[in-house]
């Protein structure tokens, strides 16, 4: 959080974004927390930007986890999604995006997004990302 604990994010991301409010991205709230069902995580990296790269330390951490193949799912398919799956295959990073673990705010951004990042990354399911990497 900024001053006052408005969210301390880029201009961009408040315009659209207005629905964020004063202490949402304080450490210990659920909008610094993993979900619980993912949890729990062996590396955490704040995410300030809408890449997940950008500003961040994200690539070094992955790197020197030895961590090559990325499975990508969040909010915002069609913005936050795709320029972190961009990035991510830009850094040479083997990516596969999880269709059904990923979402818009309409649909059709959602379905329009996922066609797209087909060009650039392996587009999969939760369930068949799962049974891969069993």
């Amino acid at each position: 959080p900024g001053r006052g604990c408005e969210p301390f994010v880029s201009d961009q991301l408040r315009t659209s974004r207005p629905f964020l409010g004063k202490g949402d991205f304080l450490p210990g709230t659920w909008g610094h927390a993993l979900v619980e069902e993912l949890g729990p995580a062996d590396l955490s990296v704040e995410k300030v930007a809408t890449s997940a790269f950008a500003m961040s330390r994200l690539d070094w951490v992955l790197r020197h986890a030895g961590i090559e193949q990325l499975y990508v799912a969040g909010v915002a398919t069609h913005a936050s999604v795709a320029t972190t799956v961009r990035d991510a295959v830009k850094r040479d990073f083997s990516v596969a995006v999880l269709e059904d673990g990923c979402a818009a705010f309409d649909a059709e951004a959602h379905r329009t997004a996922i066609e797209e990042l087909r060009t650039v990354a392996t587009v999969t399911t939760v369930r068949e990302a799962m049974q891969a990497l069993r």
